[in-house]
């Protein structure tokens, strides 16, 4: 019989108390959203289903009212554990209010659960997230008053500290491909990102659950190229066809996403020269020939843009935990995709990558940092972010760049004759004392060796084993006025900090094409 069906009718698979693992990312990417749109439709015109826990490793929506806002209804949804919340102001608001169990596990570790929960196994053990917010002794993960099950353990192994993240039943997985096939059968060839969609499959089939999976094209039984097909029919119950599916919300399809074409790199526009542009090409100054690199959301991902104006794209690899390994990664809303990946491989397979330190070095957000070295992305005031990959990457790395602001909230800035000028501070110092939430541990860095940098528009410090060093500081910029004002603490300056390199406030590229060998 045919597994295809419409919406409508699959959503109706999904029963009150169930709990459903999700695929997307932010863009509009490899997201279900007919699925997400049809389900909401049904509760809010029959009342069903009810008290419905969601999963999801990354960020998910619109910032308005699709992705996971379509499940923030009071009576609809009653727990979720996601792996980032910045999408979704809505639910951010719901577990604000205490309307709803929260939590924010890290992304890495959702992803491979799911791989966990589908072989029954007792859980993800790892010690991603020891010292940070995720460990069960601060806060296990819990967002608000009302989450009280522990989802996380601390254990002991050979004399070490490990987390455990435990495992429970999945019963709907709400998943995307290209082209889904009258026994089940999904490929994914126009898809610009594998995720976790195979690893949620397995999880919920094996639970005994529905896998749901929208596509854009509709095919015969047998037809599909095997060696295309990323989710065999064995796994699937409904194939909902969506023909107005979008690659992302930049368009239907760009073939330089996919793969199918490479694009020339100086075909990207070129950044312009202001505060952000600085951040990255100073951290562009880290990397060194032969790299295998991540590139975080938001302000890093600048970074691929200076390599690719500097000509050196191809002398790093970079990589996003989204699975995608070399070529320059988009920004923006579609950060989690590439132009010109050298391969594509699923997101658990990547974050097994990451955690076992195979990265060189990452260049990641930074909204918070304070006098021990940490470092705060995922919550401040009533703003719920979460930490996606940022917690099982920046504990992995060898090397954290941190990239950011040095304040935040209506900062302006003007870069002329190589000097930066502050015209407008902004409101908010984000070097404090202590961080509202600990995504990155500075203690746990210190223990383990890890070189870790902090740069701004304005000063560049480094993490030593006595505390925070102030190493340089931008041309124009005054020490006393724009940096130790701006900070609640003062910063070790063992030695005089030195001028940032003149070339990065100048227009012209800086020459990087002469990256040094990785020692």
């Amino acid at each position: 019989m045919s597994k295809f069906m419409t919406a409508i009718e699959a959503v109706k698979l999904v029963k009150d108390n169930d709990v459903i693992a999700v695929s997307g990312n932010g863009g509009g990417i490899m997201e279900p959203n007919v699925l997400f749109e049809a389900l909401e439709q049904r509760f809010l015109t029959e009342g069903e289903p009810k008290n419905v826990t969601l999963m999801h490793s990354a960020g998910i929506g619109d910032k308005q009212n699709g992705g996971i806002s379509r499940f923030a209804h009071k009576g609809m949804i009653k727990r979720v554990i996601g792996g980032h919340w910045g999408w979704s102001p809505r639910m951010q608001q719901m577990a604000n209010d205490n309307e709803i169990e929260a939590y924010n596990l890290p992304q890495g570790v959702i992803a491979l659960l799911y791989r966990e929960i589908a072989a029954k196994r007792v859980g993800v053990i790892t010690q991603t997230g020891l010292k940070t917010f995720v460990d069960p002794r601060v806060s296990g993960g819990r967002l608000n008053a009302v989450t009280k099950e522990n989802l996380v353990e601390l254990i002991t192994m050979d004399g070490r500290e490990w987390l455990r993240y435990k495992t429970f039943d999945l019963n709907v997985a709400l998943i995307r491909g290209s082209v889904g096939d009258e026994d089940g059968n999904i490929s994914m060839e126009y898809e610009p990102a594998y995720l976790e969609t195979f690893a949620i499959a397995q999880a919920v089939h094996n639970c005994g659950g529905k896998v749901i999976c929208q596509v854009k094209y509709a095919a015969r039984a047998g037809s599909l190229d095997p060696k295309q097909v990323k989710i065999p029919g064995i796994l699937v119950d409904a194939v909902v066809v969506c023909p107005e599916q979008v690659q992302t919300i930049e368009g239907e399809f760009n073939p330089g996403l996919n793969g199918d074409v490479k694009i020339p790199s100086d075909s990207l526009q070129p950044m312009k020269l202001d505060q952000r542009k600085v951040i990255a090409r100073r951290a562009a100054m880290e990397l060194k020939k032969g790299n295998v690199i991540n590139l975080g959301f938001g302000m890093p991902d600048g970074v691929a843009r200076v390599a690719a104006e500097e000509g050196i794209s191809d002398s790093v690899k970079m990589t996003i935990e989204q699975g995608i390994v070399g070529g320059i990664p988009a920004g923006g809303a579609i950060f989690g995709v590439a132009y010109n990946a050298d391969a594509m491989i699923d997101g658990p397979s990547q974050f097994d990558f990451y955690s076992g330190h195979g990265l060189d070095m990452t260049c990641l957000g930074l909204a918070q940092a304070d006098r021990q070295g940490n470092v705060n992305v995922s919550k401040f005031g009533s703003t719920i972010a979460g930490a996606g990959g940022f917690i099982d990457i920046s504990q992995t790395a060898k090397k954290c760049v941190f990239c950011g602001t040095f304040t935040a909230g209506g900062l302006k800035t003007k870069i002329r004759d190589g000097r930066i000028n502050i015209l407008q501070e902004g409101a908010h110092k984000k070097f404090l004392k202590d961080v509202e939430h600990i995504t990155f541990s500075g203690e746990y860095a210190r223990e383990n060796g890890q070189s870790v940098l902090y740069i701004t528009e304005r000063a560049v410090f480094e993490m030593t084993p006595e505390g925070l060093v102030l190493k340089e500081i931008a041309p124009g910029i005054d020490l006393e006025k724009d940096i130790l004002a701006q900070m609640d603490f003062v910063p070790l300056m063992p030695k005089p900090p030195v001028l940032m390199d003149h070339r990065i406030f100048n227009e012209e590229c800086m020459g990087l094409e002469r990256i040094k060998e990785t020692p």
